[in-house]
């Protein structure tokens, strides 16, 4: 007798962002030690984070560990939550000129009394290795990419080692912020897919996902979007990190419902994050090359 859709089981891939980005990390450490053996001193990255926010000092810690790992020396600027904007933007135009820093990461979200977009446009854009200023996000649009998002630029990577011919695909995006959904949608559009970027006002929404081979989902609602909206063979990124009453951290996708359709799915943790930091060392590496 014929299994119904809730007796399928898994079909997808995993795309193992953890395995993809150890393996990233070693080649980059290989690169820093290639430097390194050639008298050249190794990338310097400068982390600056303001206030005591518990998630984003568990970022920086990760971003600080990885740094080690490969060799990058990482330089820590811990400010107390009431640095004023004219103390961060002064500390980043002594960075600017710093020759032992190739790249600077002032890590988000800033308190309510900094504002946000004029420090990502203090950092000098050769060392903007989050990829967040407008003249990368511009270079990107126009296809002369140079220090690309680092979350996007993962998420590229995962796509690369599926072995999926991107160009023609239709892909859907969830989410249309600066950081992920916004470049993501120049990452796939430089890919030669056919680019769908949804937010809160999109009417239809589990309609247009269910014709997309390509899914991204960024929009922080935990396991928001449904198995069965997911189109047969397809593509699923789920970017989202939410946490649930229970402890648990689960993405913005029903990852076992979804996991009967899609053809690849990254899992929720152990997929995007990885990639994310790993896409960091890479930009860094880069911005100390481009000198």
């Amino acid at each position: 007798m014929a299994k119904t859709r809730s007796e399928k089981k898994m079909t997808a891939k995993i795309l193992d962002g953890k395995a993809i980005a150890k393996e990233l990390r070693l080649s980059l450490q290989q690169q820093v030690q290639a430097r390194i053996d050639q008298k050249i001193r190794p990338p310097g990255l400068a982390v600056v984070i303001v206030g005591d926010n518990p998630a984003s000092q568990v970022y920086v810690r990760h971003k600080r560990n990885a740094c080690a790992e490969v060799g990058i020396i990482s330089k820590a600027y811990d400010l107390k939550e009431n640095t004023s904007q004219e103390e961060l933007l002064n500390l980043l135009d002594k960075l600017n000129q710093d020759n032992e820093i190739d790249g600077i990461l002032v890590q988000l979200p800033l308190p309510a009394h900094i504002n946000s977009e004029l420090v990502i446009e203090r950092i000098a854009p050769h060392k903007d290795v989050d990829g967040f200023h407008p003249y990368n996000v511009g270079c990107l649009a126009l296809r002369l990419p140079k220090l690309r998002s680092c979350t996007p630029k993962g998420i590229m990577t995962m796509l690369a080692r599926t072995g999926v011919e991107l160009a023609g695909l239709d892909a859907v995006i969830i989410g249309q912020s600066n950081i992920v959904g916004r470049p993501m949608a120049l990452e796939l559009l430089a890919a030669r897919c056919t680019i769908t970027v949804c937010h809160s006002r999109t009417r239809e929404l589990p309609a247009k996902i269910k014709k997309a081979d390509i899914v991204v989902a960024a929009i922080g609602k935990p396991l928001f979007i449904q198995g069965d909206w997911i189109k047969p063979g397809a593509i699923v990124i789920d970017v989202g990190m939410n946490r649930l009453d229970n402890g648990h951290l689960v993405g913005d996708v029903d990852f076992e419902a979804a996991s009967k359709n899609a053809s690849w799915i990254t899992p929720v943790p152990g997929g995007v994050g990885p990639m994310t930091v790993a896409s960091l060392l890479e930009n860094t590496l880069q911005a100390s090359s481009n000198k």
